[in-house]
């Protein structure tokens, strides 16, 4: 699984993309406009961004080359109706890792998001290791002591995201907003029922004090170095 961040202004679109990835586990944040996508771009982590050329406000081409220019490093997927080479040559100078012209297929998407997800410099930094516990998000895959782990998607999705940001403290909001997006079942209870499956699976007691997921009282929760 991997958080990817599509861009796309056109709704039934991004709905159609939204679904497909989604059903085949990725967790996706979409924004609408270059205003917005910019400032995810430039304030999220994420595994892939899907980016389309031609957005309002500000241009998917400026996007790319401004992230670039600040030695962005995440993979960058152009879509876009522009087919003429000359288009793809400024779309790939610029620093896309990839480009896909309009229209498209969505397992030809699948398949271009796993190319550069192996891309050399790009697999490294997407498995994630925290003490005992190592999250592969392409393979879908947890271990803790080089045990498998198996994990509801929507924990697989939740541990990740502690991982990515290991001693950094979320309120109860945050992470359903980050986590759950706009799912109806994001409540504080679907939460808390969350954590103490994880903590169940990956904890080597029963003491919550010393768990890997830890209450900040009246803060929020983090995951432990």
């Amino acid at each position: 699984m991997a958080r990817i961040l599509l861009v796309e202004d056109d709704k039934d679109q991004a709905t159609t993309i939204e679904e497909w990835l989604s059903s085949e586990h990725h967790n996706i944040v979409v924004s609408h406009d270059g205003e917005e996508g910019q400032y995810r771009v430039e304030n999220d982590v994420f595994d892939v961004i899907i980016l389309d050329w031609d957005l309002p406000k500000v241009s998917g081409i400026e996007i790319l080359k401004r992230y670039r220019m600040k030695k962005g490093p995440t993979p960058i997927i152009m879509l876009t109706g522009r087919g003429t080479i000359s288009e793809r040559e400024s779309g790939l100078d610029g620093g896309a890792d990839d480009y896909l012209t309009k229209p498209f297929s969505l397992r030809e998407l699948s398949a271009r998001i796993r190319a550069v997800m192996r891309r050399p410099g790009e697999v490294k930094s997407n498995v994630l290791t925290v003490g005992k516990i190592v999250l592969d998000p392409v393979k879908y895959r947890v271990t803790k002591n080089g045990e498998e782990v198996q994990l509801l998607p929507r924990d697989f999705a939740l541990l990740e995201f502690f991982m990515r940001n290991v001693d950094v403290v979320f309120s109860t909001d945050a992470l359903l907003q980050r986590v759950w997006e706009d799912d109806t079942d994001a409540t504080s209870d679907a939460l808390r029922t969350a954590i103490k499956r994880l903590r169940k699976r990956l904890d080597d007691g029963d003491d919550e004090s010393k768990s890997v997921i830890e209450n900040i009282p009246r803060v929020g929760y983090r995951m432990r170095e």
